[in-house]
């Protein structure tokens, strides 16, 4: 995949894309608390065409599981792995494939009903699954410094305090899908407020466990690669869980209210 510069002495092209897409996120989190993403219980009709919610699912998931893949191949195929760091970059490179894998091979298939997502929607989000993981495979892959994840990351404290804090969000994450999955049964076409897991706590538990993954990614990668991600997750997500709240607070009103809970980090916000 190579290394891509732009001249001799000016900055890597990978750096400037990194640099853009962290004030890229400021940007997004603020212009998200105007202009909601119309799917899912925010679904809205002024967002284009749409299509069947399992098939956008997977298209929109399934870039960062092929970018990663291929980014993985081009490393064991090409020669350049010395041995001493190989060990530990497959296992951040499987970390990241474990998720995307769940996010778009087995998480579309366990949804029901008919839902639909706006085309619109669904692009967006490939391109913000594809950059991420170029982001992260390229800095895993191509960019970190020499030597830095040598045989002995797998024993230092960030790799596993992260590899924790991943592996706890993806849980969290996993159950917390479950939960909005057995609201209702099959047929009823009602909302419901989730209440188990963390949904005592927070409106968007599901989204707390993803957050909470990317945060352990960044820690567990100690990279600023992995950092964007968590910054993009942050930007993306916290904005919905607002909207999401104020959604249930106006279908559900006092009911939800008086739950008193917080929009996306437990006892905080």
């Amino acid at each position: 995949m190579g290394r891509f510069i732009i001249f001799k002495g000016i900055m890597p092209l990978y750096y400037i894309l990194m640099t853009a897409m962290f004030a890229a996120a400021v940007v997004v989190f603020i212009a998200l608390f105007f202009f909601k993403a119309g799917y899912g219980y925010l679904s809205a009709a002024n967002w284009g065409p749409k299509i069947n919610n399992k098939a956008a699912w997977v298209i929109m998931e399934s870039p960062a599981f092929v970018f990663m893949l291929l980014y993985t191949a081009d490393y064991l195929l090409s020669g350049r792995d010395t041995g001493n760091e190989k060990t530990v970059l497959l296992v951040m490179s499987a970390l990241f494939l474990i998720h995307y894998f769940q996010r778009s091979f087995i998480f579309p298939f366990l949804m029901r009903g008919k839902g639909e997502m706006p085309v619109a929607i669904m692009a967006m989000g490939m391109i913000f699954n594809g950059l991420n993981a170029y982001m992260i495979g390229g800095w895993l892959f191509e960019y970190a410094p020499a030597g830095k994840y040598g045989p002995d990351w797998l024993a230092s404290p960030q790799f596993i305090i992260g590899s924790l804090v991943f592996l706890t969000g993806m849980l969290i994450n996993i159950d917390s899908d479950h939960v909005i999955r057995h609201l209702r049964q099959p047929g009823d076409t009602r909302h419901y407020i989730p209440k188990k897991g963390l949904y005592k706590y927070v409106t968007s538990a599901n989204y707390f466990g993803e957050l909470t993954e990317w945060v352990g990614y960044a820690i567990l990668t100690w990279s600023p690669a992995g950092l964007l991600f968590a910054v993009w997750t942050f930007a993306n997500l916290a904005p919905r869980s607002k909207s999401l709240t104020e959604k249930y607070e106006q279908e559900f009103g006092d009911e939800y209210r008086d739950l008193k809970k917080k929009n996306l980090i437990p006892f905080i916000w």
